[in-house]
């Protein structure tokens, strides 16, 4: 029963290795190219701040003026600098692996025949017992599992809102290829394109990037979302749950 997946939108002429794994998201929020839209609630730099009892942003993290104050890591989960790759997760699972399969996933497999059986975050008897959980509990967050408890994976709200308020491009940083969010307030936040391991092999390391949300692709629930990214665009995708996916947290201030 496994589904054919047409890539559409700005990455529909793009061919790789997961091409038949990954599905557009039908909602990116705005501003999904290379140069977002003007953001919804740019910061006012004209303002001089007075509130010298304001809460400073902690070391490891950047503030990017956004509408909802999150802050946003300054490296990838296992890295130590902004162009560090860091570890590779499989959805919901909070420990890096040498193999990216259904049968080292924790919450999933596959049959003989090819069906899809879902343990946890299911929300079609497709797939087996169903528990609508679309979002991931902090049990299963890699991020929270990692640095605590406020720090968590962003939700695709999350990345549409960071999206929607900075503006994006294709970049080198250090000698690093990734994608680099430019906030109104002039900070900014550098992603690696880290690739993505399936099986016990790593991909496309230099030329894409594939960032997990903590949000399930709920009409597909092999599914969960992603932020990806290449020279041409970025965009908001559904990717299979046993990639081994980059995570960047995030946390309020």
């Amino acid at each position: 029963m496994k589904k054919i997946v047409l890539m559409i939108g700005i990455l529909g002429l793009v061919a790789f290795g997961m091409a038949s794994c990954e599905r557009d998201d039908d909602n990116g929020g705005t501003g999904n190219g290379n140069t977002p839209s003007t953001p919804t609630n740019p910061t006012d730099t004209t303002s001089t701040p007075t509130d010298t009892t304001a809460t400073p942003v902690p070391d490891g993290w950047v503030d990017l003026g956004l509408p909802s104050g999150l802050l946003w890591a300054k490296c990838n989960l296992g890295a130590t600098t902004p162009e560090g790759y860091g570890n590779y997760y499989a959805w919901g699972e909070t420990q890096p692996k040498n193999e990216y399969t259904w049968a080292t996933y924790t919450y999933g497999d596959y049959d003989y025949d090819g069906a899809c059986h879902l343990y946890k975050y299911n929300t079609s008897d497709s797939y087996g017992t169903v528990d609508n959980k679309t979002t991931l509990e902090a049990m299963d967050d890699a991020a929270t599992a990692a640095l605590g408890t406020g720090a968590r994976i962003p939700t695709y709200d999350d990345w549409v809102e960071l999206r929607s308020n900075t503006t994006g491009k294709w970049t080198q940083q250090n000698g690093v290829n990734g994608w680099k969010f430019t906030a109104t307030n002039g900070n900014s936040l550098f992603l690696p394109a880290a690739g993505y391991r399936r099986g016990s092999s790593l991909y496309d390391v230099g030329t894409n990037g594939n960032y997990w949300s903590s949000s399930l692709l709920a009409d597909y629930p092999d599914d969960a979302r992603n932020f990806y990214f290449l020279s041409a665009g970025s965009d908001m995708r559904g990717s299979l749950r046993l990639s081994g996916f980059s995570v960047r947290a995030v946390r309020q201030n």
